[in-house]
This record gives C-alpha cells, sequence and structure tokens, in this order.
C-alpha cells in the first residue's frame, strides 16, 4: 500500500480514564466517541481526504510512553469503527509516544500505518525525556506481520530534540538508521507551520533517503500555494472551527484545503 498524500487527522475528545472523561460511565464515552469519529471519518473521506489518523487528542495531560489498557481497549474499537465505515486508509497515533500500542491496534484492526513522535533519539518534553526505541518498534512490527507502516517525527513538536540539532541529519537517522517508512516535520507546537527553510532542508534530505516528507502542523491553504513542491500533509487543526484542535469540523476551511491540495499535487 502506497501512503496516502493528504492525511486528516481525527481528534478524538477524552476516552474512558482520562480526566476530561470523568463523572460519565466508560461505555457512554467510547460510544459517543466513537460516533463522533465514525461521522468525521465519512465527512472527510466524502470532501477528498485520501487518508485519516485517529489520536487520543483529548486524553491531555498525556503519559509519556505507555497509556493505559483502556485507552488501547477503546481506540481499538474506534479504529474497527472508522476502518468499517470508510474506504481510505486509516493511521493511528497514541500520545505521547506509546509505539506499542499504536502498532498493536493498527494490527488487530487492519489499520495502515501509524504515527510514532520518537522514533529515535531523544527527546525533553513535557512529560519528561523520551527515548526512542526504533530497533524494538521496527521488529515488533515484524512480529504483528510487517503490514504496518511506520511515520516518525523529526525535531517533533512540543519538544526540545537532545539529539542532532541539525534537521537534514536527524531525517537520516529517523529514516535511514530508524527504519521509517515516513518522516514528519512540524512546527514548535500544535498548529505552527515549520520554517519554510526547513522544509526546504527536511525535503531534500527525505528525497536523499526515498522517504515521504509529511508536514505535520499548520499547513492552510495559504502555505500550501507556497509550498514547494513534493510535500504530503497531516492536516488537524486547519480542517476546525477556528483553525483550533479538537474543534468541531468546519466545512468551508475544509473544501478550500482539498481543492488548495489538488491544485498542489496536480491530483
Amino acid at each position: 500500500m502506497s501512503l496516502p498524500g493528504l492525511i486528516g487527522v481525527i481528534h478524538l475528545p477524552a476516552l474512558p480514564g482520562a480526566p476530561g472523561a470523568r463523572g460519565t460511565s466508560p461505555s457512554s464515552v467510547l460510544n459517543l466517541a466513537c460516533t463522533r469519529a465514525v461521522e468525521e471519518a465519512k465527512k472527510l473521506e466524502k470532501a477528498g481526504f485520501e487518508g485519516l489518523i485517529i489520536e487520543n487528542f483529548g486524553d491531555a495531560p498525556f503519559y509519556k510512553n505507555r497509556v493505559p489498557p483502556e485507552t488501547v481497549a477503546a481506540m481499538s474499537v474506534i479504529a474497527s469503527a472508522v476502518i468499517e465505515s470508510v474506504k481510505i486508509p486509516l493511521g493511528v497515533n497514541v500520545l505521547r509516544n506509546d509505539a506499542d500500542a499504536a502498532l498493536a491496534i493498527a494490527s488487530v484492526t487492519g489499520a495502515s500505518f501509524v504515527r510514532i513522535n520518537v522514533l529515535a533519539g531523544v527527546v525533553a518534553t513535557d512529560q519528561g525525556l523520551i527515548e526512542g526505541e526504533a530497533a524494538r518498534w521496527v521488529r515488533e512490527s515484524r512480529r504483528l506481520g510487517g503490514k504496518v507502516r511506520i511515520l516518525a517525527d523529526v525535531h517533533v513538536k512540543h519538544a526540545r530534540t537532545l539529539s542532532s540539532d541539525d534537521l537534514g541529519i536527524a531525517i537520516e537517522e529517523v529514516a535511514g538508521r530508524g527504519g521509517a517508512d515516513g518522516v514528519i516535520v512540524t512546527g514548535a507546537t500544535t498548529g505552527r507551520l515549520p520554517a519554510q527553510d526547513s522544509l526546504q532542508t527536511a525535503l531534500g534530505s527525505a528525497r536523499h533517503c526515498g522517504v515521504p516528507l509529511y508536514v505535520g502542523s499548520g499547513m492552510t491553504v495559504e502555505g500550501l500555494s507556497d509550498a514547494e513542491r513534493g510535500l504530503r500533509l497531516i492536516v488537524g487543526s486547519a480542517l476546525r472551527r477556528g483553525g483550533k484542535a479538537g474543534a468541531p469540523l468546519d466545512p468551508t476551511r475544509i473544501s478550500a484545503l482539498v481543492k488548495a491540495w489538488r491544485r498542489y499535487s496536480g491530483s
């Protein structure tokens, strides 16, 4: 399966066990999240998105690298429901960096790819120090059948790298030595676009490694019109009311971005 070019993010609300879901029964919380995810998936597919990704955005504050069992169970149910409702590929991102859970969920539900925020290297985050375990996770992916592709962030948002400061070298390490099937660059935080010179550096390095480069934050219609050719997109906040992550989808924003993507990509 080839990786999709335009991926829409489904920001899940607080799942069972998360602080934002307190006071409501776990089954009711799950039903609400699942219904909303399926509705958003259908809307994004109809609008022209080529892929989707679910992430437990509403579960903040996030665990560093191991979410509780109820989160894995809930995301598995939701992933299965979304896959049954649309025909485009689905990805899984378990925040902050539970790659074991993401790979397991994707493998058992038939999802196509995962996003791993820290596949290789060491970063300082608001959850503490996170170390990538590419050697184990790439092998785990193979153990589970090897069909799930890995998209990995480089100089991930909401963090500061303690490994290579050189973006081009960091991409080479994540893709070449870390085994990522695609790499993602972001701005400093959610909704912020990487600097233009950073995108040029990243695109050149990704091409050298033979992997696609995704912009994972901050891309807008205006930004896409000025972007260098060859980028792929993971879009979340820009699709939502007021450009705010987790807000309801905005049909006007969705339509404008899909039209811009089609002009940009020639599709």
